[in-house]
């Protein structure tokens, strides 16, 4: 008796090398087990009653929801094959129960809040893309534009100034000096953008908020004439490799070849020699640029859009950016065209004319296109308003 005894501690033993609370006998295999599956979803089950000679296997309790019904595996290594519908919520709030863990959408865009980093940045990066490549794209215009500046007589209009381009230089021509226009015009463009919201917000934070909305003209004044000052040291030794190129056929291919020329003959120095009629181009420009744009758009809302701004969908508010974009661009034409002769005459050295038809058409555009793109890439990316209106206020029709 006791050697069977002891045989049966040792069988015992054998059967039991694995921790207690990873299987149960057979006895214990109705028992009430926590977790999910309870005792009938095991996925190793207990020996059948008909071999009660056969040692208890140990099983685990399963991690699906496998319901009494489903068919008994003759081998404790196989799982169950027939697994019953579950819905979605009931396995999340099962599995998940409990969890703080929310993980967003991938389609949810983030919105960035106004005046912060991000919202500068944002605005940096508008600027180039829509001033580098709205100003790339009319080189051609810009091209006839300022040979008209230089020599009238051959370039009498711009649709006879296409014509003589196209004789003398081919289609080729017609987009020389397109490098240092866009990044010239890039480096203008993330400096003007940027630092005019830097500088509004500065300036209606100087005046007050009721001070700010009262006088918001004379913010947006302010604020675009800083903006631009910095922007035109930017762009000034970009803009004299550009019409240097453009207006002396033969001095150069481009910026690669025409900025070691110009520096070669005439310094560093040469590259600002055109700051001062420069600022006293762009900034007017600029200042006549966004007091315009913010004011038309304030009034498009106003008095022609029949619904608010904030219920306005998104092609809606690019399509009122781009008209108010073309009507401040020819304001802004006429207020800069003498200075821009002034600019042709000294990066060139020639003499100078009038060619406003050519300034009107060419601003007009370029601002339009420059609004849209601006407004496009930087307002309607970040899930915001497009731009325009009072400093710090959603312009909706009252």
């Amino acid at each position: 008796m006791a050697v069977a005894s002891r045989q049966s501690e040792v069988r015992g033993a054998r059967s039991s090398l694995l921790p207690s609370f990873l299987y149960s006998s057979a006895a214990s295999s109705r028992s009430s087990l926590v977790g999910y599956g309870g005792a009938s979803g095991a996925l190793f089950p207990p020996s059948s009653p008909s071999s009660p000679s056969s040692p208890a296997s140990p099983h685990f309790p399963s991690l699906l929801p496998f319901p009494s019904s489903a068919k008994t595996p003759s081998s404790p290594l196989t799982v169950p094959v027939t697994v019953p519908s579950v819905k979605e919520s009931t396995l999340r709030e099962r599995f998940y129960q409990g969890s703080k863990i929310w993980v967003p959408s991938p389609t949810e865009k983030k919105k960035i809040e106004l005046y912060s980093r991000e919202y500068y940045m944002a605005c940096t990066a508008g600027g180039i893309l829509s001033c580098g490549l709205t100003h790339m794209g009319v080189t051609p215009l810009d091209l006839v534009k300022c040979n008209m500046q230089i020599d009238p007589v051959k370039y009498k209009s711009i649709a006879t100034g296409f014509g003589v381009l196209l004789r003398d230089q081919g289609a080729r021509g017609l987009f020389r000096g397109w490098v240092p226009t866009l990044l010239g015009y890039s480096a203008q463009g993330a400096c003007k953008f940027g630092l005019y919201e830097f500088f509004k917000k500065y300036y209606s934070d100087l005046a007050g908020a009721e001070n700010a909305a009262q006088y918001k003209t004379l913010i947006f004044l302010a604020g675009s004439a800083s903006a631009e000052f910095f922007a035109d040291i930017a762009l000034c030794p970009f803009e004299a490799v550009k019409v240097r190129v453009q207006t002396q056929p033969g001095f150069a291919r481009g910026l690669s070849d025409g900025l070691p020329k110009f520096v070669a003959s005439e310094g560093y120095a040469g590259l600002f020699k055109g700051i001062v009629p420069l600022w006293g181009r762009q900034i007017p420009y600029t200042m006549m640029k966004f007091a315009a744009f913010e004011n038309t758009v304030e009034a498009l809302y106003k008095y022609a859009v029949p619904i608010p701004k904030s219920e306005c969908t998104k092609s809606q508010q690019l399509g009122v950016s781009f008209a108010a974009g073309y009507i401040a661009g020819v304001f802004c034409a006429v207020v800069s065209h003498p200075a821009d002769n002034l600019v042709s005459f000294l990066n060139n050295a020639k003499g100078s004319t009038v060619s406003q038809e050519g300034d009107m058409y060419e601003g007009g555009m370029k601002r339009a296109v420059q609004r849209m793109r601006y407004d496009g890439d930087v307002e309607v990316g970040r899930e915001g308003p497009t731009s325009g209106g009072t400093p710090g206020k959603a312009q909706d029709k009252k």
